[in-house]
C-alpha cells in the first residue's frame, strides 16, 4: 500500500485544517491506520488511530481538537484539526499501526503561525 497525505497549509492559530490520506491497495480496509506527526527536532509520534470498525483513540493531547475517521469505500483517512496552536506545527504522515517502514509516504506540512 502506498499512503499519500494532503491538506496541510499555513493557518493561523485557532484555525482549522482537514488532511486527507489516500491509500492505494485494496487491504486497507482490514487495517488499523493512523496519523502520526512529526514536530521540528522530534521523532515521529502516533496521533490518532481508527480500527476496522472505526473505533477511535487520540493522544491526549490534541483529544478535544483533532478527528480521525475514514471511509473505507474511497480508501481514504481523514484527520480534521481545530482550535490548531503553533505547536502543532509540522509534518504530518499516515500509516500503519503499527507502522510500518516501507509505507511512510511524504507527508503534508502543517504550519501554524500568525
Amino acid at each position: 500500500v502506498q499512503f499519500v497525505e494532503s491538506g496541510g497549509d499555513l493557518v493561523q492559530p485557532g484555525g482549522s485544517l482537514r488532511l486527507s490520506c489516500t491509500a492505494s491497495g485494496d487491504t486497507f480496509q482490514t487495517f488499523t491506520v493512523g496519523w502520526y506527526r512529526q514536530l521540528p527536532g522530534k521523532q515521529r509520534d502516533l496521533l490518532a488511530h481508527i480500527t476496522p470498525l472505526g473505533l477511535t483513540s487520540h493522544r491526549q493531547a490534541v483529544r478535544d481538537r483533532f478527528t480521525i475517521s475514514r471511509d473505507d469505500a474511497k480508501t481514504t483517512m481523514f484527520l480534521d484539526m481545530n482550535n490548531l496552536k503553533p505547536d502543532d506545527t509540522g509534518v504530518y504522515y499516515c500509516n500503519y499501526v503499527p507502522s510500518r517502514a516501507e509505507n511512510w509516504g511524504q507527508g503534508t506540512q502543517v504550519t501554524v503561525s500568525s
